[in-house]
């Protein structure tokens, strides 16, 4: 069984009823050839969504990925950080990765959650592609935050995106970010940095 490391550190930098959730999606998602793949856990994904994360207050970052050798790279990764040279060489550093928590499914990162806060989250997923799918503004999602408990977990997939199934079971799907042209190829990591400023930034 899973279980939280402690609370993040810090608050928010506003007070908000629902907690948020974030889970980096490696399986299933898309290839460039729209199979069904396993992406690698990196280790600049761990570093830069945590970070994100911790400064906006997120609960909890989890990295989702169905590999035992993948979870043991990124065990080694996190107790670096937490227990080893890092931990003493950059405090911040350690910060930011005691939000993080490995899974092997989306179905695992639910159980967790609902451990914890007793409450079903709200599931969003993202995509940088329009599709069929029902959207969600930022700016309805940002409203939800404020008057709802239910913890909210948002979806980032990895390689060419989160599949249709987990996209068709998610509560809603958030509209994609847009640049000024047709050129939309965010890393995850912007894309998560730039989705928690929207939602939870002083300015949202």
């Amino acid at each position: 069984m899973l279980t939280l490391r402690p609370p993040p550190l810090g608050e928010t930098k506003r007070s908000v009823l629902a907690d948020v959730y974030i889970a980096l999606v490696h399986h299933p998602v898309y290839d460039k050839q729209q199979n069904i793949v396993t992406t690698s856990i990196t280790n600049i994904d761990i570093h830069d969504i945590a970070r994100s994360a911790l400064t906006y207050g997120v609960r909890r970052y989890f990295v989702v990925n169905p590999v035992r050798s993948l979870h043991a790279l990124a065990e080694k990764i996190l107790d670096h950080w937490q227990v080893g040279h890092g931990s003493t060489y950059n405090k911040t550093r350690k910060d930011a990765l005691s939000i993080v928590t490995l899974a092997y499914t989306l179905e695992g990162v639910h159980q967790i959650i609902e451990q914890h806060t007793g409450k079903t989250p709200y599931v969003v997923a993202t995509s940088a592609k329009w599709g069929k799918t029902d959207r969600v503004t930022f700016g309805s999602l940002r409203a939800r935050l404020r008057v709802s408990d239910r913890p909210i977990l948002l979806l980032l997939g990895t390689g060419w995106g989160l599949t249709e199934a987990i996209l068709e079971r998610a509560d809603a799907t958030l509209e994609p970010i847009e640049g000024k042209g047709t050129y939309n190829h965010l890393s995850v990591r912007a894309a998560a940095a730039i989705m928690l400023d929207r939602l939870l930034g002083s300015a949202a």
